[in-house]
Formats: C-alpha cells, structure tokens, sequence
C-alpha cells in the first residue's frame, strides 16, 4: 500500500515551489495550473498551511511564502498570463526585474514584463542592454500606454487580476 507521499509527494512539492517561487498566488490560480482534482488541490494545500510551509489569508484568497502576506499585484498578473499558456508550457520561473516570469513552450523563451504607467521608460531603458531572442509579452495597466512603449512584443496584454480575464493586443 502507498502512503500519502508517494501518492501526493509530487504534487505538494510542485505546489511548494511555485508559492515559494511566485511568493504570493490565488487560490484559483494554483487550481488552474493543476490538473488535479480540486478537493486534491485543496487538501494538500491545507496540509501545508497546517505544517507552517505556506500561509493563507482567507479574505484575499491568496497564499504566501511568508506570514507577511505581501501582495505583488504585478507578478498576479503574470501568472494569469502564464496560466493561458499552460498547455504549451515546459518549464516556468520568476525572472530578475523587469522580466516577472520567464518560460519556455512550443520550443520557444518568453518573458512577462509588467509595465506600470510612467515606468514604460525606465522599462525600456532597462531592456536595452538584453540581448535575447526571447518574446516578450508585456502587460500594462491603460491601453494608452502601449503606444509610449518600443519594445519588440509578441503581444501587449492587460489583466483583471481579480478575474483572470486578458485582453490580447498587437
């Protein structure tokens, strides 16, 4: 007979290193990126808050790496971004600033860039100094701000981090 961890070791551990990589991720999000059934999900999820490995706030419904609850409405936002590419993604990390993730599918490197308004500057400037072949798919809050950002995109996105919903712009 297996026990618990054979059965659910690869999925906890999975589970771990993403809210531990991503630092904070909703609930609904982690039940998108895993295929699992859902009470599985929540079970293990439970588990790890018991033993102290992640945190929960209830009233976001979002988990943590520590008991701080620090929100990063930015990296949300990505992982949003990330989950619409789950099918094609092979592997998937935080990136050092101004990348929020970076992954690789369907043989290819992207970057998720969140631009806040009136950094597309500081952004750009940043990026200037990259020399990579990878797509870049860059977030923005206001559509307005896409035409003040001359960075080469795959495509332009905002993202209800709420919802979940992107809108996709060339």
């Amino acid at each position: 007979m297996k026990t618990r961890e054979q059965i659910y070791g690869k999925e906890a551990s999975e589970l771990l290193r993403d809210i531990s990589n991503y630092h904070c991720i909703r609930k609904e999000q982690l039940l998108h990126m895993y295929s699992k059934n859902e009470s599985t999900i929540n079970n293990l999820l439970s588990y790890l808050v018991k033993q102290g490995r992640i945190y929960y706030n209830p009233i976001t419904d979002i988990y943590y790496d520590s008991p701080e609850f620090k929100t990063d409405k930015e990296m949300l936002a990505a992982i949003w971004v990330l989950i619409d590419f789950k099918e094609k993604v092979q592997y998937h990390s935080p990136d050092d600033f101004p990348v929020k993730i970076i992954f690789f599918a369907s043989g290819e490197i992207y970057e998720i860039i969140y631009i806040s308004p009136d950094k597309e500057s500081l952004i750009e400037h940043k990026l200037s100094s990259s020399d990579d072949d990878s797509k870049k798919i860059i977030i923005v809050e206001e559509l307005q701000q896409i035409e003040h950002i001359h960075i080469p995109a795959a495509a332009f996105c905002t993202v209800d981090i709420d919802s979940g919903n992107i809108a996709y712009y060339k």
